[in-house]
């Protein structure tokens, strides 16, 4: 992380003329030359994020005890074998013998509702984990992105404070030269001193968020980030789909994830009120056996003797002291407690789709405003710059000048990352977020070393 600030610091200084030398071939990749962009750190963290790996661990183990509820619908088979060594005395004899018996038995649910509606629940407590996991790795995905940016802005701040206190600096140069020759008030150098002081604070502050933001990111992806991150694109027009509102959130209440698990678990809260439900009905099981023995009434030694024996088996549940209806009823409540989230997750995703996408559409707008704020900023900048050196315009104009064009760099850069956040965020309460969606917000993203926060004119001031 080191390595990668004094990277930073030393891009971000101005350049030197020296001596022309050939240059040795590159042996290595070197963070200079190297940067990650979104994609490659969201497959990184499919793999490596505890999150998405602990979803898909209750995903499989739902799985596992959907198959063993089907298991109990099955035929269940045993088979059971014994040798026994008896020794008797009575009147009449005194003997010591050994027994065998081996025995194979079957039994089949003919009807069995309780059992059937217990493995209907589990199929849905199955399926309700699988659309869990989909909004974990989703929220996981959101998450990376707001890490992503998060750190993106970081890198940006540092080298935007860095390049204007140049700027101000310079001014300040300048001013100096100004005061000591008399031409210049006091008033300001003082002024432009105060704002060098300040950046310098500022620079502090900005080297610790990258530190700050760099370790977030790396918490999630299991590894030191330290490479340079790709910045948007300038060549990009960023804007949401042409889908209307009312599209996005009928397509949210159809396809999002947790509206999705919570439909599933109303039907596990359905299926397990009718096997509660299945107490009262009455079982019917088919029962096969084979016996093969040499051992009589009272462990009596008697010839070896094949058994067959096929049966029904019919039981009717009278009374249980009425736990069974007790059972039923709390079942019952816990229905209507899915129910009731089930509509309380329903309605949170109609607002969080609500609230993205019209953040997203209002962003759009915000960003072209902030570029044309932006080149308002930069002219003016480069006004008050030559009418200082006309004696028009005071120091102090100047300095708010530069300090006016910094911020809407600033304003212009917060505006498109908070824009693509908010995109992820429409598309994963849409139920939309995947691996396609994050390549496709990739594409705005270009390789660090051709896109630059900083424009040429102010590395030059």
């Amino acid at each position: 992380m080191l390595g990668m600030l004094a990277l930073q610091v030393q891009a971000a200084e101005p350049k030197t003329a020296e001596p022309s030398k050939p240059k040795p071939p590159a042996t290595s990749i070197s963070a200079k030359t190297y940067s990650a962009d979104l994609m490659q750190l969201y497959r990184e963290s499919r793999l490596e994020d505890p999150r998405v790996l602990a979803s898909y661990s209750r995903a499989q183990s739902s799985k596992e005890q959907q198959r063993e509820a089907f298991g109990g619908l099955l035929p269940q088979v045993s088979i059971s074998a014994g040798k026994n060594r008896i020794h008797q005395e009575n009147e009449l004899i005194t003997q010591s013998y050994s027994s065998e018996n081996y025995a194979l038995q079957l039994s089949q649910h003919i009807y069995n509702k309780a059992a059937w509606e217990n493995y209907e629940k589990f199929k849905s407590l199955a399926k309700q984990a699988g659309e869990e996991s989909k909004e974990a790795q989703a929220e996981a995905t959101v998450d990376l992105a707001q890490r992503y940016f998060a750190a993106l802005a970081a890198d940006d701040e540092l080298e935007l404070v860095q390049a204007e206190l140049r700027a101000t600096q310079k001014n300040l140069d300048r001013v100096n030269a100004l005061y000591a020759k008399q031409l210049a008030m006091i008033t300001d150098k003082l002024d432009i001193q105060a704002r060098v002081d300040s950046l310098t604070a500022q620079e502090v502050d900005a080297r610790n968020q990258v530190r700050v933001t760099r370790a977030a990111l790396s918490e999630i992806i299991g590894r030191p980030v330290t490479e340079r991150l790709s910045r948007v694109r300038d060549d990009v027009e960023l804007k949401v789909s042409a889908e209307t509102l009312d599209s996005w959130v009928q397509l949210a209440t159809v396809n999002n994830p947790q509206i999705l698990a919570s439909q599933h678990a109303v039907e596990a809260a359905e299926a397990a009120l009718r096997g509660g439900k299945g107490g009262h009905y009455p079982t019917v099981s088919l029962n096969l056996s084979a016996q093969n023995t040499n051992e009589g009434y009272n462990n009596a030694l008697a010839p070896r003797t094949d058994s067959y024996v096929a049966g029904v088996n019919v039981q009717i549940p009278i009374y249980s002291g009425g736990s069974t209806s007790a059972r039923v009823r709390g079942l019952y409540q816990d229905q209507i407690t899915a129910e009731e989230q089930m509509e309380a997750t329903r309605r949170q995703v109609v607002k969080e789709t609500t609230n993205a996408y019209l953040t997203a559409d209002s962003s759009v707008e915000k960003i072209r405003a902030n570029r044309n704020a932006l080149s308002s900023a930069e002219q003016s900048s480069i006004a008050a710059d030559k009418a200082f050196s006309y004696g028009v315009v005071n120091a102090v104009d100047v300095l708010t000048a530069t300090q006016n064009e910094f911020k809407a760099r600033r304003d212009l850069l917060k505006t498109q990352y908070d824009f693509i956040t908010n995109l992820f965020i429409l598309n994963r309460w849409a139920g939309k977020l995947s691996e396609e969606s994050v390549d496709s917000v990739n594409i705005w993203l270009s390789n660090n070393s051709k896109t630059d926060s900083v424009p040429q004119r102010n590395m030059k001031q």
